[in-house]
């Protein structure tokens, strides 16, 4: 059957490793729970907030994604913020996801972290039951606050772990990188693979290379959280491809956060070209413009991807995601399935 590049991509069955919950904070959303929650927000109507969504760098995007977090307040904000993503990556075709989920936004607010964990399981829960939506929780530790506060985090959390373990499977790093570099934490993350955790890390989306091997040598890392500065050292890309290291990729917000002038200056077909393994994600969609198969589109009209490329990403997410093997296969002949009936005209 032959179909165009957009039916295709919206009907690919895929797997979204990078996204953060928070930052699926729609503007519509935002206002409704700074309403309901007696929140004041720096914006007064949703155009306001949308024409904000031009950044300079990091830093700036994370100025106004803490700013829109405030809003949240409640186990019932979490599930419905969450719920909301939920029913927008089954219209995409997303089988599974693994959630970010930053606690140390909302605990220096006050919020309880039962509330943070009860209100995206919740909805989590529910999509598993109702749609057999698959998906992980995996909590980060800000990097720009000390160790020690991940130390707090972690411990905060694990008594809620007994109630969360068909969800909560790993720990991960992220917030702004420069000057914070992955070994600040290693402490942290030796106690998290003690007690089983899976592990990721966000580096090498400005950072340089060095903090891609610390995050794998020093964290111990399985995924690389962005990664893409790693073209710059050719043992690392060398390394990266042999161990089959998958680097979550997030081509929007790499434009949007001007690490790329424009999409088709991203090094990411070349990675993949290179035997990287490399998952397209959306991050923060909203903030970003657009989720998982707005970046799909994106990359594979910028670089003419075949279907064959197309298939062999999302073949990628659901290797390189924290599901067990089992599943990992229905999900894998799901796709050869997919990909024998169909083909771009």
């Amino acid at each position: 059957m032959k179909t165009s590049l957009s039916e295709f991509i919206a009907n690919l069955p895929k797997a979204e490793l990078h996204l953060h919950i928070e930052g699926s904070l729609e503007p519509e959303m935002m206002f409704a729970l700074a309403k309901r929650n007696s929140v004041k927000i720096p914006f007064t109507t949703i155009d306001e907030v949308r024409a904000a969504y031009n950044f300079r760098d990091l830093k700036s995007f994370l100025d106004l994604y803490f700013a829109g977090t405030a809003v949240l307040q409640t186990e019932t904000d979490f599930y419905e913020l969450t719920k909301a993503y939920v029913e927008k990556a089954i219209t995409d075709n997303i089988r599974h996801s693994e959630l970010f989920f930053d606690p140390q936004t909302h605990t220096d607010r006050g919020v309880p972290i039962s509330a943070v964990f009860a209100g995206i399981a919740r909805a989590l829960r529910e999509a598993r039951s109702s749609d057999g939506f698959s998906s992980k929780m995996i909590m980060c530790f800000l990097r720009h606050l000390s160790e020690e506060d991940a130390f707090e985090t972690l411990q905060a959390a694990l008594p809620l772990r007994a109630d969360h373990t068909d969800l909560w499977c790993g720990v991960g790093l992220d917030s702004s990188e420069f000057g914070n570099p992955p070994k600040k934490f290693s402490k942290v993350f030796d106690m998290a693979r003690e007690l089983g955790f899976r592990i990721v890390a966000h580096a090498g989306e400005e950072g340089p290379p060095e903090y891609i091997w610390e995050a794998l040598e020093i964290l111990k890392v399985e995924r690389v959280d962005h990664g893409i500065k790693c073209e710059t050292d050719e043992r690392l890309v060398k390394y990266l491809a042999e161990h089959r290291i998958p680097l979550t990729v997030c081509p929007l917000s790499n434009l949007k956060l001007c690490v790329v002038k424009k999409i088709e200056e991203h090094n990411l077909v070349r990675l993949l070209r290179s035997g990287l393994c490399i998952t397209i994600n959306s991050d923060d969609p909203p903030y970003f413009g657009g989720y998982i198969n707005d970046n799909f589109i994106a990359v594979a009209s910028a670089f003419n991807l075949t279907g064959e490329d197309l298939v062999d990403l999302a073949r990628n997410s659901f290797r390189s995601s924290f599901a067990d093997d089992e599943q990992k296969m229905k999900w894998l002949q799901e796709i050869d399935e997919y990909a024998d009936n169909r083909a771009i005209d």
